[in-house]
């Protein structure tokens, strides 16, 4: 009954919104949902006694889960052991990360200096960062000659055209891009949002100008930065990877982590374009041929999405934010954070409606 459980609660709609509401509660991004975070000691998670509560609960699921045939031959297959690893390494130094962050704040509150300040004993780059360096280099490498002693390479037989894996993934590292391809066309899944994400980080210093939590960790200064830098990363970019991972299997058909991938599964995905929902469903006519009438609601849609939007939210929830960055500044921003935004609003289009592009113009091959 509790797998059962855990495969319902897998289907990535509602596992989605969980992450997504767990995520604000616990990285709340403005000065309200801060207090309602404090109000609610959510706070207490950044403690060692939170921690340790959080991260043997994460143990024994684990350890729980691995008496189970089906999940443990998921997270024990070679080609997953780094993302296993991933499941306790990420919660660790984001918890380590913001300990230090919460006792900072705490601090502040009580008009003290940040811990990092009480330091300044000068380190020299030579012995103390090289000798560090060398002793984490020897470390990583006996790591690294016991896994390879330890765990078989996931070789497969040689090269056969006429077969393919079913599953067929990516590396791990690329299960994230994998996964943006169910959604996007490969030209913006591969090339565009990768490009935009990289611009996006090398653009963060210049976008976020707050003088707030330089030399030392805090989290309460430069809440909206850390949120949304955060939900990219956390949300987006590692649940994608663990979604591709774990919950992708034959077919790639969604599995829970404790059912049976079976390669007969099949599921009724009537993937359906807006201007099909549109013309067919709702005004009951054909597809017109004129490629621009087919397809005016999702350009007037998309138009509107980086058109209107921004303005709405200069005028409200970023108007602070727009005073302080200006017009350049701020139009950068918000166009890096709709671009982003985009990607959970067609996941939950496909997972809820079937819709597979807002735009679909094969012709010139531009399907959005």
């Amino acid at each position: 009954m509790l797998k059962q459980f855990f495969n319902w609660v897998s289907n990535p709609a509602i596992l989605f919104s969980i992450f997504i509401v767990v995520f604000f509660f616990i990285f709340p991004p403005g000065e309200k949902m801060y207090r309602l975070h404090r109000r609610l000691k959510l706070d207490k998670l950044w403690t060692p006694v939170g921690g340790i509560v959080f991260f043997s609960l994460l143990a024994i699921f684990f350890l729980w889960g691995i008496t189970d045939e089906n999940f443990r031959l998921i997270v024990f297959k070679p080609d997953n052991i780094p993302i296993t690893a991933l499941l306790f390494l990420v919660p660790f130094f984001l918890w380590y990360s913001m300990k230090q962050a919460r006792d900072n704040d705490l601090r502040a509150e009580k008009g003290e200096p940040p811990h990092e300040a009480l330091d300044n004993e000068k380190v020299l780059v030579w012995p103390d960062l090289v000798y560090v360096e060398f002793i984490c280099l020897i470390l990583s490498m006996a790591l690294m000659i016991v896994w390879s002693l330890f765990l078989k390479a996931p070789l497969e037989e040689p090269a056969n055209p006429t077969v393919s894996p079913n599953p067929s993934k990516a590396p791990w590292y690329f299960l994230g891009l994998q996964e943006m391809l169910v959604y996007y066309d490969p030209w913006l899944a591969g090339v565009v949002l990768p490009t935009l994400i990289i611009v996006g980080l090398v653009a963060i210093p210049y976008m976020d100008i707050n003088a707030g939590g330089q030399g030392f960790y805090s989290f309460r200064p430069r809440m909206k930065s850390i949120s949304i830098f955060l939900f990219g990363f956390v949300v987006m970019w590692i649940f994608l990877i663990l979604v591709g991972t774990f919950l992708r299997g034959p077919n790639w058909n969604f599995f829970g982590p404790f059912e049976f991938w079976d390669v007969n599964k099949r599921e009724v995905l009537n993937n359906v374009n807006l201007s099909e929902y549109v013309y067919i469903f709702l005004l009951r006519t054909g597809l017109p041929k004129n490629i621009l009438v087919r397809e005016l609601f999702g350009i007037l849609l998309i138009l509107g999405y980086f058109a209107i939007v921004p303005g709405l939210l200069a005028q409200t929830v970023f108007k602070r934010l727009f005073q302080r960055l200006g017009v350049v500044r701020y139009s950068f921003f918000i166009v890096l954070l709709l671009m982003g935004l985009a990607l959970p609003i067609k996941m939950y289009t496909r997972w809820l409606f079937n819709l597979k592009y807002i735009v679909s113009i094969p012709e010139y091959f531009l399907n959005v």
